[in-house]
């Protein structure tokens, strides 16, 4: 009976793969092989024993439903894998597996290949997701709307520079993780409590050799256990990307509010329904769980930070939260990318909302564009803003349009003529570089990989 979400509810089939019992089966039989023919190469155990062992390394030989029923009995989890490995060997090779190594020698190894398939699918869809937030940055780069700071009308902005702005996080996410990934994705053949003692006097040449073999870098020290700050790094990265999936879904969630509705998740109204009594409602669903669920990444990685201080050399208290930790922050992460590539791809701008909204305060969005104009025509910066400030607020508590206001100041109209204040109150105008900055941001990531 399926219990979590993530079994039937969340997640993409290429991530759950990743995670999955048969996955995570298949990775340390390659661990355990790759160990038996480093040490055969050293001549510590018979090469055909290496080669048998090498043979059946799949769990088309090495079942897991025999790996559970040895667990029962045995209630260790490594143990239950190299007795079920050991029965599918032939002659004696069976004895030679996991030789001079420890149970996290192959845990965590084993780990750092799914790590390694996880990054993958990660970084493959954080660039697609990537081109999507540039496509929509080139669509809109002169869209015109009105920026908010405090969630006030603040100055004018474009719908390119909130694209844009997005689409460069995402790209520092991008190498974040290709960073993370080198720390991450380690091999560690040192026995117990890390010293090497029960592999002996090849110890260091096995641990180097077998990270050759699956391609991956041998940690330099351990103890008994990869250590944890490299995974609570992987995690914090993790957390990052929700939050700024988190980020871009509040907006999006803002901005299709009924009283200013710029923008608006796909909604199919041939059969989709908002509610079970509204019949009207179209809700932000897309967005709202990308939102929701980063908050579980996030949590998550808080988690992974207490198990960097475990007792000395090793205890097991990482193990069974790591069960949960990983699995679900990849497959939950995997499935609000997915979200959102979808809700960026069907996103639409309300141009007739943008432009009222920009009306909405009756030209107070301009009082910037006329303090810097008094203040460089001569009456200087701290008086321009203290008179603009004074009609600001007048025009605010009559209701009335910043500009009507400011034709009737003596104080302004000696710095500034008619036709001057008329062209001042052109939005469109008063942009900045917008533009010209979208178009480095897109220049820019021609060079992106």
């Amino acid at each position: 009976m399926a219990i979590h979400p993530i079994d039937f509810r969340y997640g993409t089939p290429e991530m759950k793969k990743v995670w999955g019992e048969e996955t995570k089966l298949q990775k340390m039989l390659e661990v355990e092989a790759a160990l038996a023919l480093a040490e055969s190469e050293l001549g510590m155990i018979p090469k055909e024993a290496a080669e048998e062992i090498n043979r059946k390394k799949s769990t088309e030989f090495v079942k897991l439903e025999r790996v559970k029923e040895i667990e029962m009995a045995t209630r260790h989890d490594v143990v239950s894998v190299v007795k079920a490995f050991a029965e599918q060997c032939e002659g004696t090779a069976g004895e030679y597996i996991h030789f001079g190594s420890t149970s996290n020698d192959i845990i965590d190894t084993a780990q750092s290949l799914q790590f390694k398939d996880a990054f993958e699918v990660l970084e493959s869809k954080l660039k697609i997701l990537r081109g999507e937030l540039l496509k929509k940055a080139e669509e809109h780069k002169n869209t015109v709307c009105i920026g908010r700071t405090h969630g006030q009308h603040a100055v004018p902005t474009t719908y390119g520079m909130k694209f844009a702005l997005w689409a460069t996080e995402i790209q520092r996410h991008i190498e974040r993780l290709e960073s993370s990934k080198k720390r991450l994705c380690v091999s560690m053949i040192t026995g117990a409590v890390g010293t090497m003692a029960a592999i002996g006097e090849n110890g260091i040449l096995v641990h180097k050799r077998v990270g050759e073999i699956l391609s991956l870098d041998p940690v330099l020290i351990s103890n008994q256990v990869v250590q944890r700050d490299r995974h609570g790094e992987f995690m914090a990265t993790l957390a990052l990307i929700a939050q700024t999936l988190n980020k871009i879904g509040v907006t999006v969630r803002s901005m299709q509010r009924s009283e200013i509705k710029e923008l608006e998740e796909e909604f199919d109204a041939s059969k989709q329904t908002g509610s079970s009594t509204m019949p009207h409602k179209r809700n932000p669903i897309t967005f709202e769980q990308i939102c929701g669920l980063s908050r579980i990444v996030k949590a998550n990685a808080l988690a992974e930070f207490d198990n960097i201080p475990l007792w000395e050399e090793r205890d097991l208290t990482n193990s069974s939260s790591e069960r949960c930790l990983f699995p679900e922050s990849c497959v939950l992460l995997d499935h609000i990318i997915n979200l959102s590539i979808k809700g960026m791809r069907k996103l639409s701008v309300n141009l007739e909302n943008v432009n009222k909204n920009l009306e909405m305060t009756k030209g107070l969005i301009m009082a910037e564009r006329v303090m810097m104009f008094l203040a460089n025509s001569g009456m200087g910066r701290q008086t321009g803003h203290e008179t603009v400030r004074k009609c600001a607020m007048k025009a605010h508590d009559e209701g009335r349009h910043l500009k009507e206001v400011l034709l009737e100041e003596p104080e302004v109209m000696k710095y500034v003529s008619l036709d001057e204040i008329e062209k001042m109150f052109d939005y469109k105008t008063y942009i900045g570089l917008a533009p010209e900055i979208v178009e480095n941001v897109l220049n820019e990531a021609k060079n992106w990989e």
